[in-house]
């Protein structure tokens, strides 16, 4: 299980910048969900479909960060 850790957690920025990213499409697919509730309802497909990638793009950046938090707890050395 500390090997995955290792491999999930070992570019804590990368990680981040895959987060925010993620975020950044989950805010642009809300944005044609409400264009779609203005205009014409297939723009809240489309706003769905995105939401749905957008969510596993910041689930896969959130999953390093937290990778990486976790193996800084399990190697904290006690003094």
């Amino acid at each position: 299980m500390k090997s995955l850790l290792e491999k999930l957690g070992q570019n804590p920025q990368r990680s981040l910048q895959i987060f925010l990213r993620g975020l950044g499409l989950f805010v642009l697919s809300l944005g044609f969900i409400a264009l779609g509730y203005f205009y014409h309802h297939l723009w809240q497909v489309v706003g769905l479909a995105l939401l749905a990638i957008a969510c596993l793009i910041a689930a896969w950046g959130y999953l390093g960060i937290f990778a990486n938090r976790w193996l800084q707890i399990l190697n904290r050395h006690k003094y």
